[in-house]
Formats: C-alpha cells, structure tokens, sequence
C-alpha cells in the first residue's frame, strides 16, 4: 500500500514537471508571435511613413496626421488602411485625400499583404513605378485615375511585376503613352482621358475589359484587337480613328464581346458592309458621331437578337429607316438614330420593338407623316424624341397620349398645328414637354397640371408658335416646374403671381410677346432658384424690383427692350454669378451703380438707349483677370449685329435662341430696326481659358458725363465697347491699348478731346472704329483698322 501510493506520487510528479515544461513552451511560442507580429508591425509602420516622406509633398487637408512614428493611434485605425484579420495592411484608400506629390511604388510593394490601392483624385506624378526587391507584389486593384501623371509609363513598373494584379485604372490623368505592357493576370484596364496615340500599346492578353476612350489615337483599328479573345467591354470612343471600320472587325471580335463603343471618331465607309457574324453576346453598339453612310444597314445586325443599345446617332445614314429589321431586335431598350439623313414616314414595324424599348430618338432628319398607331403598344418607352422633321397629323392626341410610362416628349421644329393637346398630361409620369418651333395656334393650355393631384411637369417649351390669349395662373399649379418658355408667340397680359411664387422654377423665358403688367417685388424671396429671366421684347411696366439680389443663381437677366423706369437697383452687385445683363432700351434713369462690379461671372453689359446720367463708374473694371468661364457656356444664342452706322441705336442684341427657328427671327421688328443687320448664332463659348474679363460693353445713348475711366483698358477680352452718343468730355485713355481683344470701337457723338491715343495702333483685331463727332485731333494710328478701309483723318468720318 505505502508502495503503491509512492508509484502514484511519482507518477504525478512525474506530469507535473511535463505540465511545467510545455507551459513554458507555449508561453515561450506566445511571447515569440507577440514579438513577430510587433516586428511586422514595426516593419509595415516603417514602409508606410517612407511612402509618406518619400511619395506626399503636401497633405493640405491633414488626411494623414496619424500617419506617424508615435502615433497613439494603432496602425490599423490609420486613416485610409483596411487591415486583414491577422493585423496585416490589405488595403490603402487616400481617394479624393487632395494629397500632392510623386509616387514611389517601391515602399508600398513591399508590404507583404497589400492588395488594393486607391490613389485616385489627388495630385500625384510619378517618380518611381517598379515594385519592391525585397517582397513579391501581392496587388490586385490599383486606382490612380485623376491625378497629373504626365510622364510616359516606364518599362519597368507594377504593370508587368504584380503577377496578381487584376484590375488597373489610369484614366484621366495626361499619360502620353510609354510601355503599358502587363501579365496575363491582368483582367480590366482603364486608359481613357489620357494623351495615348499609339494604337501598337493597344494589346489585350486576358483583359475582359479595356478602356482607351478619349485619347489622341489615329489611324485604322489595330490588328491586335482580333485576337481579344476574352473582351466584354472595348471603349474606343472620342479618339480619331479614321478609315473604314473593318468589314470582319465585329465577326472576328471576342465572342464574349458584350460592349462596343467606337463614338466620337473619323469612321467612314457604307454601314451596310460591316459583318457583325452570329453577335451572340453585343448588348451595346455605339457607333455615333462618325462618318458612316449608306442607304441600307448590314443584313446580319438582324443576329444581334441580345442587342438593348443601338446608337448609330450623327452619322451621314440615309433613306428610309429600316423598321422590319431593327423591328426585330426584341430586347432593344434604347434605339438613337438622330442627327443623320432618314426620310419618309417612320416605319410601322418599328413599333414591334415597343415591347421593350425605353429611349427612341430619331431626331434632326428628313422623316414625313405621323407616328404609326403600332407605336400605341410602347407601354415601356419612357423618352422620345422626333424633333427637328417635318412630322404633322394629330399623332400627339391620338398616340403619344395613351403612353403610361413617358416622360420625356421631345417634338419641336416639326409642322404639328392646331391647339396644344391638353391630354398629353393626362398620364402622371411626364417630366418635359417640348413642343417649340411648330404651328400650334390657340391659348395656353390651362390645365396641364391639377390643383388636387400631384404634378410631375418640370419642363413646359412652347416657344415659336402662334399661341395667343394670356398665360394661364393654373400653371402655378405645376409645383414641380422648373423651366417655362413661352417666348415668340402672341401671349398678351400680366405674368401670373402663380408663376412667379412657383419654388422651384430656374428659367422663366417669354420674350417676343406682348405681355405688360409689372415685376412684382418679392421675386426670389421664399426661393432663389431663378437662373434665367430673359422677358425683353414685350411690354412691361413698373420698375427693376429690389427682392433681384436675392435671386443670387441668376446667371442670364434680359429686360431690354420694355417700359421699365426707376433706376437699377444696387443690389444686383450680389449676383456673382450673373454672366449677361441686359436693360437696353427702357427708361431707366439714374447712375450706373458701382456695384455692378461685384458681379464676379459678368462678361456682358449692355445698358444702352436708357436716361442713365453721371460719370461711368471705374469699378466695372473690377472683375478684369477675375472672370472664370463657365456659367452661361453652352446656352444657345442669336446676337442681332447692328451694322448701319448712326442710324442704329447700339451695338446690337443679344437673345435666347433656344427653341426659335431662324426665318422666324428674321422676320422680327427687331431686326429691322436699324437698315443694316448680321445675325450670328451659335452655342455660347467662352473666349478665354481662365483669368478673363467682360467681353461686351454697351453704354451708348444714354446721358453719361465725366471722363472714360482708365480701367476700362485692363478689360483685355473686351470685344465690343460703346460708349457713343453720351456727354463723356477728357482724353481717350492711353490705357485703351490694353484692349487686345477690342473688334468695335465707337466712341462718337460725345465730348472728348485731345489727339487720339498711338496705342490704339496696336489693337490687331479693331474692324469698327467709331470717333466721330468729338474735339478730338490728330491722325488714327497707323494699324488701328485691319478690317476695313483706314480712315487717315478724323475730319474724314466726322458727319455734321
């Protein structure tokens, strides 16, 4: 017994000292990961703040504070860094950090489990690409999009050393080509908006997806591309390719391929001999803004039977449009073929593809007739546009008004008479209604939207027809309005209060009517949503209201040509983003305020055929070298060029041009008021990249006095300058050679004196220049007149 409890005691002893020692085994093995992981720790935190140091000269917005050595903050919990469950760094996110800099890509390849960088939109060039000696590269994402990579892309980079690199994203930045080769891993790569022009770089390997859109690559479609084998997406657009589109280039493509898009190039040859073979896969093809021609479409488009986008838009494709094929394309959800040269009626068969179609757009071609009564069954269309032919019938009543799910109805410049159909609002769905530029007679419908129901109406454009009677206070029952235009009509009548108190309404656009009434002040008071007042050419009353300055998203306010009176009020000085400003011909009295030159985006003031008096105020000068472009830009435009001397009152004028038809215009009285006229229209484009200045200036006819203030000189992009037929007395400014820009010049019928300033011979570009009738002496410079014939002597051109 004593034996056999010392056995038992020996025994216990025995594991208790096995116990001992394996515990202080695992304790050792614990203590031995607790220092590798706080090496690797260390080691990671070293690499991070060495891409700091070496890569971001600036970090203006503090993204990285915590990126430093004794950070309380735990590397993990860095800004920007996703870590892995063990604690290794996996993902590095500055996007959008406004960081400035120059990548070094050694330092972050050597972290062992990095696997996704983010980078894009800061301001990183590129110092050193290639990857880490000391690690293997474990990265599969990176996005260096939006940046100001200028430099052409080293032989040596992470492109062709990350063997698991699987999707890389360059665009937008300004790479001009170099060695974009890259391994097999390589799935998606995005070069689009960048500086590339050769299409030798363009290759594929595995890539499912390649972007090279916006670029400046020439040429014919490179070979290589036959051999993509696994593309779905290739983006060829907005670059300047040129020849013909390879008749085989679709049949031998990726039998994968999904999305084609060759917009936006120089393509030409016949559309019908493109081959598209079985096109099993092709779910978009856009082919727009090329030179395609022909009368017929290839045979084999009829494969595309996946097919929902079809854009074969502003192309030079003509006869009639093919509706049997295109018909048959039953899962075509948007079909665009405007701006080309279709005629005849739009096929009836074209409505067996309703089923599915979402977006049809067969504007600005030659197309006659109606809508088929096929197209009643497009209860899924949900945009359609036929402007710009020569459509009519009562196709908008009896077809278009029985589509549930429209929103967008575009019919302008068509021949459609008649009265407004009020049932195209019958449904609850549409958003813009454009019915401009027709023949459509009778009132304004007042019933467009009801009190008791809500409305989804954004848009209402009736401009140019022959509407007449008073615009209906019903609209105002249309709270979701934001754009009304019913300017070339025969509209009589106030503006309803309804429509001025509408919250959220940004264009009010009526000019050419007969409408009187007032401005009623309180505009803008409970919503400052107003961008464009253009009502000049009726008859309105009353005074400019003072509640204006709080309109302070008015970028286009034309009143000219009313009966206003009153003076202008100051507080239009708080409208910094007021582009154009015209009060011409009214009877507005008083100074010109000085704080017109705190309207920061202002490029166009005309205030001519007033009863302004005082000096002219140096202040709108301000904003010269301050003016940025950008608001107007795009807007379209008539200006109406006076052109016959002493006769005419102003420059010219300015108008909206959106939804008129030129002849129409033509016609105006105002274009006959002076016995010379030019009219130009275009889109408005800003004449200056940055830094720029006023570039119209029309005081004239007024009752100014006082000297010309010398900074107006600084006004460089100043185009037109009329100060004629005012009481301005003093010299012509010296300062006035700084107008570089200046094309007409007319100074006459005022008070001014002395010899006539040798600086104005520097001014290439001065065609019209207009001194006459002052006590002014000398000769005109030599060089101050490229465009017309030079006037040696002012008496020459003085009239009595």
């Amino acid at each position: 017994m004593g034996f056999f409890c010392f056995l038992l005691l020996l025994v216990f002893h025995f594991y208790l000292l096995l116990s001992l020692a394996s515990g202080a085994r695992n304790l050792s093995s614990s203590q031995q990961l607790q220092q590798e992981q706080s090496q690797s720790d260390d080691d990671e935190v070293g690499l991070l703040l060495a891409f700091k140091q070496s890569s971001v000269q600036s970090d203006p917005h503090g993204f990285l504070s915590d990126w430093k050595a004794d950070s309380a903050t735990p590397l993990c919990a860095w800004r920007g860094l996703t870590c892995s469950s063990d604690g290794h760094v996996i993902t590095i996110n500055l996007s959008n950090a406004g960081l400035i800099g120059s990548l070094h890509f050694p330092t972050l390849t050597a972290l062992p489990s990095l696997q996704n960088l983010y980078l894009q939109g800061n301001s990183f060039s590129t110092a050193d690409l290639s990857v880490s000696n000391i690690t293997s590269c474990r990265l599969e994402t990176v996005d260096l999009s939006s940046n100001n990579i200028s430099e052409p892309f080293p032989s040596r980079s992470f492109l062709l050393s990350c063997d698991h690199l699987a999707s890389v994203n360059l665009s937008h930045n300004s790479i001009p080509g170099g060695s974009l080769s890259f391994g097999s891993s390589l799935l998606q790569l995005d070069l689009s908006h960048n500086l590339i022009s050769d299409t030798d770089l363009l290759t594929c390997q595995n890539l499912n997806l390649l972007n090279v859109s916006t670029n400046k690559l020439t040429g014919k479609l490179s070979d290589s591309l036959f051999s993509c084998k696994n593309l779905l997406t290739l983006d060829l657009s907005n670059n300047t390719f040129s020849g013909e589109i390879p008749s085989s280039f679709l049949a031998k493509a990726s039998a994968s391929l999904e999305y084609l898009d060759l917009s936006s190039n120089n393509f030409t040859g016949k559309f019908s001999n493109l081959d598209f073979g079985q096109c099993r896969s092709i779910t978009l093809l856009k082919l727009a803004h090329n030179a395609l021609s022909g009368d017929k479409f290839p045979v084999s488009l009829g494969n595309c039977q996946v097919l929902e986008t079809l854009d074969l838009s502003n192309n030079k494709l003509k006869n009639k449009i093919p509706g049997v094929l295109l018909g048959n394309l039953k899962k075509l959800r948007q079909l665009f073929l405007g701006h080309n040269h279709f005629s005849g009626e739009i096929p009836t068969e074209l409505g067996k593809a309703c089923g599915t179609l979402q977006e049809l757009d067969i504007s600005v071609n030659n197309l006659s007739g109606g809508l088929p009564s096929s197209f009643t069954s497009c209860s899924s269309l949900v945009s359609l546009n036929l402007g710009h032919n020569q459509l009519y019938g009562n196709f908008l009543s009896s077809i278009v008004s029985s589509l549930p799910s429209l929103r967008y109805l575009y019919v302008p410049f068509n021949n459609i008479t008649g009265p407004v159909p009020l049932s195209l609002t019958n449904g609850t769905r549409l958003q813009v209604l454009d019915l401009s530029s027709n023949a459509f007679t009778g009132n304004v419908p007042s019933g467009f939207c009801s009190p008791n129901a809500p409305s989804t109406l954004e848009k209402i454009l009736l401009a140019n027809n022959f509407l007449f009677g008073t615009v209906p206070s019903e609209l105002g029952n249309c709270k979701n309005l934001k754009a009304i235009d019913l300017s070339f009509n025969s509209l009589i009548g106030p503006i309803p209060s309804e429509i001025w108190s509408l919250p959220n309404l940004s264009d009010l656009v009526m000019w050419a009517n007969n409408l009187t009434g007032e401005i009623p002040e309180g505009i803008c008071i409970n919503s400052g949503n107003l961008e464009t007042l253009i009502l000049n050419n009726n008859l309105i009353t009353g005074t400019i209201p003072r509640s204006i300055a709080k309109c302070t998203n008015l970028i286009w306010v034309s009143l000219a040509s009313n009966r206003l009176m009153g003076d202008i009020p100051s507080g239009i000085g708080n409208l910094i983003k007021l582009s154009i400003l015209q009060l011409s011909n009214n009877s507005l009295s008083g100074k010109i305020p000085a704080e017109l030159g705190k309207c920061q985006s202002l490029i166009w003031l005309d205030l001519n055929s007033n009863d302004l008096s005082g000096s002219i105020p140096s202040e709108l000068a301000n904003q010269a070298g301050l003016v940025s472009p950008g608001t107007v830009s795009g807007k379209q435009f008539a200006f109406v060029r006076n052109e016959g001397g002493t006769s005419c009152r102003g420059a010219g004028g300015l108008v909206e041009f959106e939804g008129t038809r030129a002849e129409r215009l033509e016609k105006f009285p105002m274009v006959h008021s002076c016995p010379s006229t030019r009219i130009y229209s275009g889109l408005i484009v800003y004449t200056f990249p940055s830094n720029g200045s006023m570039i119209y200036l029309d005081l004239s006819y007024n009752s100014l006095s006082g000297s010309i203030p010398d900074d107006l000189g600084t006004l460089s992009y100043l185009q037109v300058l009329n100060l004629g037929h005012n009481m301005l007395t003093g010299n012509i400014p010296d300062s006035f050679g700084g107008l570089k820009a200046i094309g007409v010049l007319d100074l006459s019928h005022n008070n001014l004196q002395g010899a006539v300033p040798g600086s104005l011979g520097t001014l290439s570009f001065l065609t019209d220049l207009d001194m006459s009738n002052n006590n002014l002496s000398g000769l005109i410079p030599s060089g101050a007149l490229k465009g017309t014939q030079q006037i040696p002597e002012l008496e020459e051109k003085s009239s009595p």
